[in-house]
């Protein structure tokens, strides 16, 4: 498997996300590739990290979710990748003393790429359907738990997050609780981030 580290929109490297690509195998009758090993991902990332729920989204075109994450006691990171179609997906630095706080990073993930994006704890989620239906997997540290369940609103005019609305030709379909999600300014004066 390879790995990159990520950079935003202005050359920025951001620390702790990384976009993973496995070996694939093909041949006349398809392809094989190892989607998921322990002992690889740790070896990347240099420590042992522990999966606790793995996740499935499926999605119409246009369906935007997110931001989100959880603090603690269930915080979480997370293995993302699409099984089916293709998202923009995205992670936001919330991490205090980073020197990227509020900076974010972005890959395409597809069944066609079979890449997967590592968001580890300390950053918002969310994720653009680009394709007419996607399937969203992912793996997480931490067991789901509302009490801990916070979001960011997608559109934060602090964030600046270039979602791929114009190659879309229609505003992002949105629920009504990531709808109303509170402004990163307010999520840091509520102190709820890590």
């Amino acid at each position: 498997m390879e790995y990159t580290t990520l950079s935003n929109a202005k050359g920025e490297e951001i620390e702790g996300p990384l976009l993973l690509t496995p070996n694939v195998f093909k041949d006349e009758r398809g392809y094989f590739y190892e989607s998921w090993n322990e002992k690889t991902f740790n070896s990347i990332l240099g420590k042992d990290v522990r999966f606790k729920q793995d996740n499935i989204s499926h999605s119409i075109k246009g369906v935007l979710r997110g931001l989100h994450y959880q603090l603690k006691p269930e915080s979480q990171g997370k293995l993302v990748r699409c099984s089916y179609g293709s998202i923009f997906d995205v992670a936001v630095d919330i991490r205090k003393e980073s020197k990227t706080f509020g900076k974010w990073v972005s890959a395409v993930l597809s069944a066609e790429n079979k890449k997967q994006l590592w968001i580890p704890v300390g950053f918002a989620h969310g994720f653009l359907t680009i394709s007419d239906h996607a399937e969203v997997n992912y793996k997480a540290t931490g067991f789901w738990n509302k009490d801990c369940e916070q979001s960011i609103s997608w559109n934060d005019k602090d964030l600046k997050i270039t979602w791929p609305k114009k190659e879309l030709g229609f505003e992002p379909i949105i629920n009504e609780k990531d709808a109303s999600a509170p402004f990163f300014k307010d999520t840091i004066m509520k102190g709820k981030t890590f």
